[in-house]
């Protein structure tokens, strides 16, 4: 049975004024969300994904637009949504001058998290801070700081959890180990909302994608769909200014015939997400 669906969404607009010009951040976007699934916003710097996020975590208005979250009116109804998700920003907002725990208790008292002391070292642990818990923010990593964000998101129990950007700026090692605890997220009976610029973590986490650009969702399907959509079948061709261009194919016959006739070299592989995002918005992600 197909799941039901969490979040709808229809027809956002928003547009900023930047000195004598408009910034149109959001073009009528549309899209839904079934839940218990990760769903990813990919999309160049500028395509709208913060705003998206923004919008639907009560932090700014669209213009115009609809949403529902949780069967809730998102502009009628803000309090009840703020009760159900949980957000880990771009921007790191964690008191640096607490200890890790005392974060947590901070927050879990703002929130009247039940259990309070109990969830703290569940979460901690769940992200593998416990041995850190009494070490002061100021002393974390990078990628501890992200991991005690997403433990804070997690502290009251949400129906939802929306990432933006979750591993930016980490290593491959660390933001592997933050995957980890996302997916473990999902298998709780979470739904997740991310945005990301990394090809291969929406590859590797979200059940359905959305591609924006300049303010609109392009294309909206699996990870396997848009790679189909895109072409199955890549011809990586190298000429003899060491320009990198790629041709693709629906099948593996008609890209073997391509690169023996490019020879120098010329590779034939399956494509990848990364392959369809090139195609569908023209840029390479940043």
């Amino acid at each position: 049975m197909d799941s039901k669906l969490i979040i709808e969404v229809s027809s956002l607009k928003k547009t900023y004024t930047i000195g004598s010009k408009m910034l149109h951040a959001l073009d009528g976007v549309s899209f839904n969300v079934k839940e218990g699934i990760v769903f990813g916003l990919l999309g160049p710097n500028g395509a709208g994904k913060t705003t998206t996020i923004k919008i639907l975590t009560t932090l700014t208005k669209p213009d115009s637009g609809s949403c529902i979250i949780a069967g809730f009116d998102l502009f009628k109804e803000p309090r009840a949504i703020k009760r159900l998700i949980g957000v880990v920003p771009q921007e790191n907002n964690l008191d640096r001058e607490l200890t890790a725990k005392e974060n947590l208790l901070i927050y879990g008292m703002l929130h009247k998290v039940k259990n309070l002391s109990a969830s703290i070292d569940e979460k901690l642990s769940m992200v593998g801070l416990t041995d850190r818990k009494d070490s002061m923010v100021s002393q974390f990593s990078g990628g501890m700081q992200r991991r005690l964000l997403l433990a804070r998101a997690l502290l009251p129990e949400p129906k939802i959890l929306f990432l933006d950007e979750p591993t930016i700026g980490l290593d491959p090692q660390i933001r592997r180990q933050l995957w980890d605890v996302i997916r473990k997220t999902k298998i709780e009976g979470r739904t997740v909302m991310l945005t990301t610029h990394y090809i291969e973590e929406a590859e590797a986490l979200c059940d359905t994608v959305a591609i924006m650009s300049q303010g609109n969702i392009i294309a909206l399907d699996s990870p396997d769909n848009l790679k189909r959509l895109a072409g199955e079948y890549v011809v990586d061709a190298i000429d003899e200014t060491g320009r990198l261009t790629q041709y693709m194919y629906k099948t593996h016959e008609d890209a073997l015939q391509r690169a023996r006739e490019i020879q120098n070299g010329a590779k034939v592989r399956r494509s990848n997400l990364e392959d369809a995002f090139v195609k569908l918005t023209g840029k390479r992600p940043e």
